[in-house]
């Protein structure tokens, strides 16, 4: 009887397993490489609950999950920082990166990603954030700002948490 009694336990351990593993929201091995393995790109995330946030997005996108919000959530939940919006142009969207100064320097990698997102019937205009003269002023002689900043990706950083 015992002997049995240790089979079952050992069944009953694999059958929670694989229950685990069967639903998205609890899965932490092969569930999770599974749902990977069927979106067409492995979402950018340290921990399993940013993975399963992401997968989450991914797989709301249907027929219906084209609102401007929709794209946002499955872009943030992918880990891409960008920002769909409407543009004032017919059949095409507008996509910046808030929070950053010019073209990101991940920009091919990025670029793919948010097109394998968003709906290929659409045109994309990527939004870049440059410096302003405006801001440029705010020093007085060039040497006050080179003594601040090294290069231009260091004035960029040092206007952006200014």
């Amino acid at each position: 009887m015992c002997a049995a009694g240790i089979v079952f336990d050992e069944i009953f351990d694999e059958i929670l397993m694989i229950e685990r593993e069967a639903f998205l929201l609890t899965a932490d091995s092969y569930g999770l490489e599974f749902y990977e393995s069927i979106v067409p790109s492995r979402p950018i995330s340290n921990t399993d609950g940013d993975r399963r946030e992401a997968l989450m997005a991914l797989l709301c996108i249907d027929g219906c999950g084209f609102t401007r919000d929709a794209l946002n959530k499955t872009l943030r939940g992918c880990g891409i920082n960008a920002r769909v919006e409407e543009s004032a142009q017919a059949m095409t969207l507008e996509v910046s990166f808030p929070g950053m100064r010019g073209i990101p320097i991940n920009f091919g990698e990025l670029q793919k990603r948010i097109e394998q997102i968003l709906p290929c019937h659409l045109d994309i205009d990527y939004v870049f954030i440059y410096i302003r003269w405006m801001e440029m002023e705010w020093f007085v002689m060039w040497s006050e700002m080179e003594a601040v900043v090294a290069d231009w990706a260091e004035l960029e950083r040092f206007f952006f948490e200014a």
